[in-house]
């Protein structure tokens, strides 16, 4: 009791989403937070917002978002916990709930392969690991399906798009993304993982490139989509 006592007043277990410091050490966030997600209802719904991103960009058989991202809020510092403050936890928990939430819609039941969006190799190394990866695990954790890493990977290193158009990011990210052994992906039903969707640029490049391979079918989903 002590230590646990000691720990928490040097090293708290704070809540991602607000701060607070009265949170179970296996909790993410707390009851307040957690009781305030803003879900967007897209997964279990054909044709969503999100699917239309990519209406005559790209072939995507299923798409969806879990929550709604807006600035400021408890999603928005749940990102930055991952991404920025080394909260690998928080990135296996919201793709735990990503995954639940996909198993409960029934739309995503084919999936047989999962693809997390890379990061360049620089990148990767500045961070220690790549959130999407962290998301990827958390939902294939769910899902019983099989991560497949290191087969999608970005080539050349790219400056924040945050607040770029659709155009701009998409020649930016042009020819950006590769594939090293397409075989391995052939034929699979493949899920497309990222965090955040705001313009799908990204993921449209990522899912150019993970056409060569010729999948059975491309799907994507994030745990945030943006409301511009």
């Amino acid at each position: 009791m002590w230590l646990s006592a000691f720990l928490h007043l040097f090293f708290p277990h704070v809540c991602a989403g607000c701060g607070n410091d009265q949170l179970q050490q296996h909790d993410v966030i707390c009851a307040e937070c957690m009781a305030m997600l803003p879900y967007t209802g897209f997964l279990q719904h054909e044709g969503n917002p999100v699917e239309k991103v990519f209406y005559g960009r790209i072939p995507v058989k299923a798409a969806g978002s879990l929550l709604y991202f807006t600035r400021p809020s408890i999603v928005q510092h749940l990102m930055q916990a991952v991404k920025y403050q080394g909260n690998q936890e928080a990135g296996r928990w919201m793709g735990q709930i990503l995954g639940s939430a996909m198993l409960q819609s029934e739309r995503f039941n084919h999936i047989n392969a999962i693809i997390p969006v890379p990061l360049h190799k620089r990148k990767q190394q500045q961070r220690g690991y790549n959130q999407a990866f962290l998301l990827a695990k958390g939902i294939s954790n769910v899902l019983q399906v099989p991560v497949v890493d290191g087969v999608l990977v970005k080539q050349a290193s790219t400056a924040t798009q945050t607040h770029k158009g659709r155009t701009e990011r998409m020649n930016i990210l042009q020819n950006t993304f590769s594939l090293t052994t397409p075989e391995v992906l052939h034929q699979k039903h493949l899920l497309l993982v990222d965090d955040i969707i705001t313009t799908g640029a990204t993921l449209e490049a990522c899912g150019q490139a993970l056409l060569n391979a010729k999948p059975a079918s491309l799907n994507i989903t994030s745990v945030a989509y943006t409301l511009l």
